[in-house]
């Protein structure tokens, strides 16, 4: 996405005017910087002036003194500034940073499957990170630097108009070449970005799956193709983008030697012929020194600009992708448990090949349904439309005879609870993993629901309790007990729709007896959807529905369809195999 000022405006109009307070003290602060600076040195040429005349030594110490007064109180300055800057630059980008987290989190899985979670972060953080600079001081430090810059001119066209028009001319020089280097740099500096996001999000993914890339024998493919990266970013970075901002430095160093030697050449010539005073040529040297440093800082300033652009333009495209599945208007659902209907649902997640085609489902509140099929029958599909990780391509769900889109996410997602095969565990305590970082749950309702599910042996079997900390990813818990946590978290949340992508059958059975006791007790008095894998656990369904290529194969009564000798079902149950081997059989 190509960035306009427009859209620099109003990214600090954003996230600064909520500042404002902070921003002015800035402002102020770097305005008295400058004009300390400018006034340094005519104090010096005073003194000077004054020592070579021949003045008493009590005015030169009072003038050294005032010299010094200012030398202390322009770091004093600077050091209130230099804090003051980092305090709004990084409040800032904390907040920026908070809302695309926030509105990634909001996109549809559609687009998340498409990005890395790798690839994510870097835009999210790294992006982020590099507007810290343009957010604290890019526009206040370009505007004072640009006032100091005019004030020395002006005051040294003051001391000679010749001295002041060398300066002027190197000055506006410099600016220019720092302005054409700069558009060439941003495209670079953006290439740079993408190719970092690129290699981190291949990292990612790939450290993720270590085992199976060790087991399988892919860890020499996966080096290669993290050298390609390597390379990518390598090439982009080093050679194109750092090479551009170095150039730029040396230009503006070099013009700046030039102009100074310029300036100091005409001094010279106006101290012999009588023009001006030895005090006069050191404030003219001081003023060129002074020079240096803000020219110095805007070419600073316009590289990180360039990297900010880049940023900015990753940050805005970002921001532009818009959920498919958006915000309810709220309509409420209807207390109790839910009614599931799916009305004529077909969806795909490309258009032209629908995984859903014209499904319709009706099961009444507190009924638990079966849902069997082989892999890439559609039932996984199905599932997520019922907490609205998809909406329909046509057709309509509903929950409780409300449609889902015209409910609010977190009402629905309040009432619907969601549990997969893979159980996500944080680095955190028991507590927090089983409230999910909730503070309201009180101790004991976890401890209740822990012993009502089966957990409590395990519990006090923790050396630190519910203040145990877990390692990231689950390690030192067992795939039953996190299986178990998942269930706890969900009773703690007491929903009215459970849905449940059944795993026990890779447990071993004692574990396995632990765990469908624990789902007796959760889906008691609930409406439930239990994707089976294995047969035995449809039993503890009323109804059964079988999938096969994304459309209904079977569905009915439980006992009735495993009565029914012609039934799909039946056939399942007879031969003790799943759909795998006749699903896609029957007509």
């Amino acid at each position: 996405m190509r960035t306009s000022p427009r859209d620099y405006w109003r990214l600090l109009a954003q996230y600064l005017i909520p500042q404002r307070g902070r921003v002015s003290l800035l402002a102020l602060l770097l305005l008295a910087s400058t004009g300390l600076q400018l006034a340094s040195p005519l104090v010096l040429r005073r003194f000077i002036d004054r020592a070579l005349e021949g003045d008493a030594l009590r005015t030169l110490m009072l003038i050294a003194g005032l010299y010094i007064g200012f030398a202390i109180l322009i770091q004093i300055v600077r050091l209130a500034e230099t804090w003051t800057a980092q305090y709004v630059g990084w409040t800032a980008t904390n907040n920026l940073r908070a809302d695309l987290a926030l509105h990634v989190l909001g996109l549809d899985m559609g687009f998340h499957n498409r990005h890395t979670p790798g690839n994510l972060i870097e835009r999210v953080d790294g992006d982020v990170f590099t507007l810290g600079n343009f957010f604290s001081r890019f526009i206040i430090n370009i505007l004072g630097n640009v006032l100091l810059t005019a004030g020395v001119v002006v005051l040294l066209f003051r001391i000679d108009w010749r001295i002041g028009a060398v300066v002027a001319l190197f000055a506006a020089t410099t600016i220019a070449a720092l302005a054409i280097l700069g558009r060439y740099n941003t495209i670079r500096f953006a290439a740079a970005r993408q190719a970092m996001a690129d290699l981190i999000g291949f990292l990612e993914e790939r450290i993720g799956g270590t085992e199976d890339i060790r087991s399988s024998g892919a860890t020499d493919y996966v080096m290669r193709r993290n050298d390609e990266f390597a390379r990518a970013y390598h090439r982009r970075q080093k050679v194109a983008s750092i090479f551009g901002g170095a150039t730029t430095f040396s230009v503006s160093q070099l013009l700046s030697v030039l102009g100074m030697v310029a300036a100091l050449a005409v001094a010279a010539t106006l101290y012999r012929d009588g023009s001006i005073t030895l005090g006069t040529v050191f404030v003219v040297f001081q003023f060129t020194q002074i020079l240096v440093q803000p020219i110095e800082e805007i070419s600073r300033q316009l590289r990180d600009f360039q990297l900010a652009s880049a940023s900015i333009g990753r940050v805005r495209q970002l921001q532009a992708v818009k959920p498919k599945v958006t915000e309810g208007a709220g309509l409420p659902l209807p207390p109790g448990p839910l009614a599931v209907e799916l009305d004529h649902v077909t969806f795909g997640y490309v258009p032209e090949d629908p995984t859903l085609r014209d499904v319709t489902i009706h099961l009444a509140p507190q009924r638990v349904l079966g849902l069997v099929g082989r892999t890439g029958s559609g039932k996984s599909t199905l599932t997520r439309m019922l907490v609205r990780f998809y909406d329909p391509d046509r057709g309509s769900v509903r929950l409780g005879g409300i449609d889902l889109r015209d409910v609010r996410m977190t009402d629905l997602r309040d009432r619907v609870a969601f549990v997969t095969q893979e159980i996500q565990l944080f680095r955190a305590t028991v507590r927090d993993n089983l409230t999910l970082f909730d503070p309201a749950i009180p101790d004991q309702r976890i401890i209740d629901a822990l012993r009502r599910l089966g957990l409590g042996g395990w519990l006090n079997a923790l050396e630190d309790g519910l203040d145990t900390m877990l390692a990231a990813g689950g390690g030192g818990v067992s795939s039953g007990e996190a299986q178990l946590i998942a269930l706890t978290r969900v009773f703690l949340r007491d929903p009215d729709l459970v849905i449940l992508d059944e795993a026990s059958s890779r447990l071993d059975p004692i574990t396995e007896a632990r765990l469908e006791r624990a789902i007796d007790t959760l889906l008691d008095g609930r409406t439930a959807i239990v994707i089976a894998h294995r047969l035995a656990t449809s039993e503890r369904a009323d109804e059964v529905l079988v999938m096969a290529n994304g459309e209904i194969a079977e569905h009915g009564e439980r006992e009735a369809l495993a009565r029914d000798p012609n039934s799909l079902f039946a056939g399942m149950i007879r031969t003790g195999h799943d759909l795998a081997t006749t699903g896609e059989e029957r007509p």
